[in-house]
């Protein structure tokens, strides 16, 4: 049978992989047809704590989209970053030149709140197409292709990022970014992306989360993206 794929993303996914394969301050963990890049110190210890008071100072309830709602599923707290902010435009402009993609492409940086007992279900990046949100997302950039999430603390206890079908698992580290590709080698949706935010066991968790596009990001036509 033959494997429909979208030759854009696999393109585009195969040069960032070698890119972030050569870095010297990058690690590859790959298997089960996933790679995970991790970054360790890639935000520094006074960015993370005025990042962490920025988030604090403007979290909202996190949300998915209306009709795939679940009791429990996500029960962190979220913000969207203002661009313009300067500690914003440096951690851009830092995983622009990490990942060789255009800035366009990327949505707003966004920051989440993890409390003791919250957690993100197992969950996709990507969207899922078949959903009625897709009309919008297609409007407003496209498919969900790269992840770049960041820690800014480390919980007392918990609050792992863990990828059930790829079979990794990453503990908290202040500064240290996770980078990974959502589509597969064919540049359709990887199934092994998936993963989930583990419960805080104690203390709090605070992220960054940067997520690009497979064409220039527009903004919000009608409300968040889920994320």
């Amino acid at each position: 049978m033959k494997v429909v794929g979208n030759k854009r993303l696999a393109d585009s996914g195969k040069r960032i992989a070698k890119r972030l394969a050569r870095h010297d301050r990058v690690q590859a963990y790959s298997q089960a047809g996933m790679t995970v890049y991790a970054c360790p110190g890639f935000i520094l210890p006074n960015e993370c704590a005025a990042l962490i008071a920025a988030i604090d100072a403007n979290a909202r309830p996190s949300t998915l989209y209306a009709g795939t709602e679940q009791e429990g599923f996500r029960t962190s707290s979220s913000c969207d970053f203002d661009k313009m902010h300067p500690l914003v435009r440096e951690f851009d402009r830092r995983v622009t030149e990490l990942i060789g993609l255009d800035e366009r492409h990327g949505e707003t940086l966004q920051g989440q709140r993890y409390f003791e007992g919250q957690v993100f279900k197992p969950h996709h990046d990507f969207f899922h197409i078949d959903q009625p949100y897709w009309e919008l997302e297609r409007k407003q950039g496209g498919q969900r292709s790269w992840t770049c999430m960041a820690y800014l603390n480390a919980p007392a206890a918990g609050g792992e990022t863990a990828f059930p079908k790829a079979g990794f698992c990453f503990t908290p580290e202040p500064g240290l970014m996770l980078v990974w590709n959502n589509m597969d080698e064919n540049g359709q949706p990887n199934d092994a992306a998936l993963h989930e935010g583990s419960p805080v066991l104690a203390g709090a968790k605070y992220v960054l989360t940067k997520w690009y596009r497979e064409n220039f990001w527009v903004g919000n036509l009608a409300g968040a993206a889920k994320g």
